[in-house]
Order: structure tokens, then C-alpha cells, then sequence
């Protein structure tokens, strides 16, 4: 083969351009990160304002315009179970500008094999944990059992005959009846609601016997004596209920289903934008207001934690729901 004089030459320029192209890119992503933020941030809250998510959200947003100096803003997309907020974060520029706050729920989504157009690990970066939220095992106050053990010894004497609600197929409600039930080879019914409160109305008169209640709903019902709380479905026992014990004190180890509640970017924001919101949330989590105002509405604010503590906790829980609903057998329809 005749030898192409300027080869070498041609070799050379592809590699210092290649290299050059290296250099900028990484300048760029640095630069992005050092100039970070240079314009608003907009938080989606793929849930309805006011809500279990919705509080952290504000909450943080007004610390994180204070410790970033840009405006930020608070923006509620809701829809499909959080499907729509959420798929219009996973289809933002990945560039630190555009984020989400939501809860577990999404990865219980995915468990279920609800149809959604993202995946939860390959089109989001996980950034901060914000909160954690507890289910509590309520009941009827007067007609249902005082403690887990006798529910259990209800529900066995009597099978088919007692139901439990939820706030809706899917639900961390829904999910954690489901594992009770085949943790306990129990035969009780489902009664999905369209939403927490409804299923709080129908326990209040009676109408269903038990049910995981989110504690933003539940707490008030149970400081008015409307409904009893048999267990907390979390590690710790809740501040603002010291007297009733978690599952695992109750009888059942392990079963936690405390939903998180965290900060997320959309896939390939770069690590020193991510960076530097994870050090503004831990900042931010470290105010006590912020902490008294979230134990107030039924949620406990998480401790800081780094990105990849964050990362591997979403994995895990997301690895945590799939195997419920694969032992439990889990349909959502």
C-alpha cells in the first residue's frame, strides 16, 4: 500500500481536536456549574397544591432562593398520578433549571408496571431527600380492634367479611394492605378510593374496617379521637404520636413503607449543578423552621444526605416495592 504522506499529520489533528473537544466540554460543565443558577428554577410538583408533596416544596424553595440567589418557582403539574408533572421533568433540558419534588410513589409506579414514558432511574438524577412520610394503620375508634394482633385475629375468624381502603389502586395505601394481607395469609377486601380523604370519610363512619392512612390525613382524625391508630408502618415511632408503636414493636419486622419525598433532576444534569442544590437542600433542611413546619403537617424532614446516598436509597426502594409486589402478587387495574 502506498503510505499517504500527510496521514500522521491528519492522525495528529483528529487527536489534539478530540482532546481540545474533551477540554471545552468539561470546561463547559464546570463553567455551568460555577455560573449556577443564572436565570429562575422552576420546580414541578407533579401533585395538587397544598398536598403531602406540595408543602416540602414551597417550604424548600424559599430557602434555596435565598442560599442560590435566583428566583425560584414553585409549579404545580398534575395528572395521571404524577405521571404528566413528572414526564415534563424528564424531558427538560438537563441543565439544573428545570427539577421535580415527588414522592415514592413514583417508583411504586414503576413496581406495579404502571404505563409511564420515563423510567425512574434512567431519566432522572436523584439530587436530596427532603422528607419521609409514614403510613398509619388507623381503625374505627369504638367498632374496630385495639391493637394489630387482634385485627389479624379478626380478619382470620371471619374471612371475606372485613375490607380495608385506600386512596386508590396503586397506592402506598393499597400496596402496604396487600403485603399485610399475604404477610398474614389474610382474606379481607380492597376498597380503592379516589383519594385519601373519601377513604378517611368511609373509616370515620364505619363503612371499611382498617386501612394505611397517610399521616397528613390521618393525624388530624386521630388527635379528634374520630379514628384509632394501631401502628406506625415506619423504623422510628412518629414524634407526634409517641404512643403508638411501629409495626415491627406490633408484630410485623420489617415492614416499613415510609414513602420519601425528595428533589430530583432530570438525567445528565451535570454533577457540580447537582452538587451544588444537594449542598443548598442540606442547608436548607438544617433550619428548624423548616423542620417544625414539616412535623407539623404529618412529615418528618429528612436528614442531609449526599447525592449518592440519595441515588442508592431511590434504588433500593424502588428494588423494595418490586419484590412486595411480585411476593404479594400485586394487580393494579
Amino acid at each position: 500500500m502506498k503510505h499517504h504522506p500527510y496521514r500522521p499529520n491528519c492522525w495528529r489533528r483528529r487527536m489534539v481536536a478530540g482532546a481540545l473537544g474533551i477540554l471545552l466540554a468539561g470546561g463547559a460543565a464546570g463553567a455551568l456549574g460555577a455560573g449556577y443558577p443564572e436565570k429562575p428554577i422552576h420546580i414541578i410538583v407533579p401533585w395538587p397544591a397544598g398536598g403531602l408533596v406540595d408543602l416540602p416544596a414551597r417550604l424548600l424553595a424559599e430557602k434555596l432562593q435565598a442560599e442560590l440567589g435566583a428566583t425560584v418557582i414553585v409549579e404545580n403539574k398534575t395528572g395521571a398520578g404524577g405521571t404528566i408533572g413528572a414526564d415534563s421533568v424528564a424531558k427538560a433540558p438537563a441543565d439544573g433549571y428545570t427539577l421535580m419534588v415527588t414522592t415514592s410513589a413514583i417508583a411504586i409506579n414503576q413496581a406495579v408496571g404502571l404505563p409511564q414514558p420515563f423510567n425512574l432511574l434512567q431519566s432522572f438524577q436523584p439530587v436530596a431527600p427532603l422528607a419521609y412520610a409514614p403510613l398509619i394503620l388507623v381503625t374505627h375508634p369504638s367498632q374496630g380492634p385495639k391493637s394489630l394482633a387482634e385485627l389479624i385475629a379478626r380478619a382470620r375468624a371471619a374471612p371475606g367479611q372485613l375490607s380495608y381502603a385506600s386512596a386508590g389502586n396503586g397506592t402506598p395505601g393499597h400496596l402496604a394492605g396487600e403485603w399485610l394481607k399475604s404477610r398474614e395469609k389474610l382474606d379481607v377486601l380492597h376498597v380503592a378510593y379516589k383519594g385519601g380523604p373519601p377513604a378517611m370519610t368511609d373509616q370515620i363512619g364505619g363503612r371499611v374496617d382498617f386501612h394505611f392512612a397517610n399521616a397528613a390525613v390521618a393525624l388530624p382524625q386521630i388527635n379528634g379521637g374520630k379514628v384509632a391508630a394501631l401502628a406506625v408502618a415506619s423504623d422510628k415511632r412518629m414524634p407526634q404520636l409517641p404512643q403508638v408503636p411501629t409495626m415491627a414493636e406490633a408484630g410485623e419486622p420489617g415492614f416499613n413503607t415510609d414513602q420519601w419525598i425528595g428533589l430530583l433532576a432530570p438525567a445528565g444534569t451535570p454533577d457540580a449543578v447537582v452538587g451544588r442544590l444537594n449542598q443548598a437542600v442540606s442547608k436548607a433542611l438544617a433550619d428548624a423552621g423548616i423542620r417544625d413546619a414539616m412535623t407539623r403537617s404529618g412529615i418528618t424532614a429528612a436528614e442531609p444526605a449526599t447525592v449518592a446516598e440519595f441515588d442508592a436509597e431511590v434504588r433500593a426502594d424502588l428494588e423494595k416495592w418490586t419484590g412486595i409486589v411480585q411476593t404479594a402478587q400485586i394487580k393494579v387495574e
